[in-house]
């Protein structure tokens, strides 16, 4: 994939019938399904059963069983309720008869009540002085560890500057916080709100467990590391538009139990904060 054409094939499924549909895989770089995929494609299917034009505004999910990239995946949508101010959903994501992931939505009705938000991080490098991952491979491709120039070798439709650059060769521990701006490759001038909601949504299982993996630097890295997400929640604050570079600002209040938990908010450019995500992530010492 190398754009955002690709990355809307990718999550919009194939209707079975009116409440099951069937998605495909692409890799990101790692043997098993991307959760951030697997995330938007159930968003995709509850999407497609609300008919009463309401809008997502939280979902929460957990990671059963590490999905297989060569074989489709089915997911079941049930209606929990649909209420007069806000529908529920419940999609399980299925391969060989075995359920691998499970996902609640809700969705809203428009309405206008009180508003406020906490501010963007003030002094954040922009986009314009930051090396992106491509340009992190190009210039340093030669001495980066093998497996993180694997991973950044792999074709994406979304392009990321992080703030803070971690030299993987200096082993020490870090502050559990990162920020990372993010853009979509092409054109996102055409794009509706729900598949803005979806496409953020996969952007956001990306980099989210690093806050909690540089605390730990000294010791724990990518490579003897076994890493998965278990859980994943997301909340849908206000439209946005992805015409502009967006920052994911993720910190990790706890790492225990082989566990790393980590929450973001992303913003806008501009400071409007458009959503905020919480996940614990599997975080095993490799003996």
């Amino acid at each position: 994939m190398t754009d955002v054409k690709d990355l809307i094939k990718l999550i919009t499924l194939k209707q079975i019938n009116p409440n099951q549909f069937e998605g495909y895989s692409k890799t990101v770089g790692s043997p098993n399904v991307f959760g951030g995929q697997v995330l938007a494609q159930a968003l995709n299917a509850a999407y497609r059963t609300i008919t009463n034009n309401r809008v997502l505004h939280s979902m929460h999910s957990y990671f059963l069983e590490a999905g297989n990239l060569e074989k489709p995946i089915i997911y079941t949508v049930n209606t929990t309720r649909d209420g007069g101010s806000f529908s529920v959903r419940r999609v399980t994501a299925e391969q060989n008869g075995i359920t691998i992931f499970i996902l609640s939505a809700s969705f809203q009705n428009k309405e206008e009540g009180h508003n406020h938000q906490i501010s963007m991080a003030e002094n954040i490098k922009q986009p314009e002085e930051l090396l992106s991952w491509t340009d992190i491979l190009d210039q340093f491709g030669e001495v980066i560890p093998k497996q993180m120039k694997g991973f950044l070798e792999v074709e994406r439709p979304v392009e990321f500057k992080p703030v803070e650059l971690v030299n993987p060769f200096n082993t020490k521990d870090l502050p559990a916080f990162t920020n990372v701006w993010f853009k979509l490759n092409g054109d996102t001038s055409i794009l509706d709100f729900a598949l803005k909601q979806q496409l953020l949504t996969y952007v956001s299982d990306y980099n989210i467990l690093a806050a909690a993996m540089n605390r730990h630097a000294s010791k724990a890295h990518w490579g003897n590391t076994q890493t998965a997400s278990l859980d994943h929640s997301m909340w849908y604050f206000r439209e946005f538009d992805f015409d502009d570079w967006m920052l994911y600002s993720i910190e990790s209040p706890n790492t225990s139990g082989a566990r790393g938990f980590a929450k973001g908010n992303i913003f806008t450019r501009d400071g409007l904060l458009v959503a905020s995500v919480a996940q614990e992530g599997l975080m095993r010492p490799k003996t």
